[in-house]
């Protein structure tokens, strides 16, 4: 009779770590979907792609449960409508399983059709914290050929920040002066708090030079944009994950905490509106963020 071996204690403490490894990875992913940071097309795609992967080992109840606005009722009756087991996970779904789960989804959460057509007037923005400031930057240093829109502020600069440069910081009654005379291609109240604004001058100025013009605004002012000009170029700048994006806003220690509570409020409305925009962009790396940027230019 042959003695069954158990398992050297190194490898069962490896197995353990993957485990547990693995685990965070599915929750980091139900957040982001929860928050509305990736697509439930998305992680379906990389279920599909990778069985093995975060997303694919996913349970497909845990999937449904991290979807806005689907409680346990609502899971359980589409579960039942796709024949699917709560026991499944992404990655085990059969042919026809899938199909019936992305077409579920297609037609409760539709996504845009990417445009065909380009712009020479890009617009950038994303939620709080996301990086866009810091892309706009990068883009500015390492591609002259874009010119970047100073916007105005009402707010005060943050360390490092350069009148001209990264702001123009003026005070309420220039900002209301900069309305009123229709100086401003568009603005917004920011966070319930700062005013922000878009120079009308020198971006009417360097399009009729043949230029391109990246514009880095908040979700607001790149809805005003589009009324005023539908053929602008629309880009989503995206976090990593909401982890991520949480790390970022309280490691930059330019908030307390209240106003990081209130940013993180509305970085999740932020976040959910995506789908208005023409392209989406992961700033994982500034540098590759800024070239991907660049290149949905005309």
């Amino acid at each position: 009779m042959v003695e069954k071996q158990n398992p050297p204690e190194v490898d069962r403490v490896a197995a353990s770590a993957r485990a547990v490894a693995a685990r965070r990875a599915r929750a980091s992913l139900k957040r982001d979907l929860s928050m509305r940071v990736v697509t439930p097309q998305t992680v379906l795609a990389r279920a599909f792609a990778e069985p093995s992967s975060a997303a694919g080992t996913m349970r497909v109840t845990d999937f449904l449960m991290a979807l806005p606005a689907i409680g346990a009722g609502k899971r359980d009756r589409v579960l039942e409508e796709l024949g699917i087991s709560p026991v499944k996970r992404l990655g085990g779904l059969g042919s026809r399983q899938r199909t019936e789960l992305r077409a579920w989804l297609d037609e409760r959460f539709p996504q845009n059709t990417p445009r065909s057509g380009r712009s020479r007037l890009l617009v950038l923005a994303g939620p709080t914290a996301v990086g866009k400031g810091t892309v706009a930057t990068h883009i500015r240093e390492n591609h002259p050929e874009i010119h970047l829109s100073v916007s105005a502020t009402t707010r005060a600069p943050r360390p490092g920040e350069i009148d001209g440069v990264h702001y123009f910081f003026v005070d309420d009654a220039e900002f209301d002066r900069l309305v009123t005379e229709g100086e401003l291609l568009e603005h917004a109240t920011v966070h319930n708090r700062f005013r922000y604004g878009t120079p009308r001058g020198p971006i009417e100025k360097a399009l009729g030079e043949g230029k391109t013009v990246l514009l880095e605004i908040d979700l607001q002012g790149a809805r005003q944009v589009r009324e005023a000009d539908a053929s602008a170029t629309l880009i989503f700048l995206l976090p990593p994950s909401w982890d991520e994006l949480v790390d970022r806003l309280v490691g930059r220690g330019t908030e307390d905490a209240e106003e990081r509570a209130r940013r993180l409020r509305t970085a999740k409305g932020e976040l959910a509106s995506q789908g208005e925009f023409d392209f989406h962009v992961v700033n994982e790396d500034v540098g590759t963020a800024a070239r991907e940027v660049v290149a949905l230019a005309e």
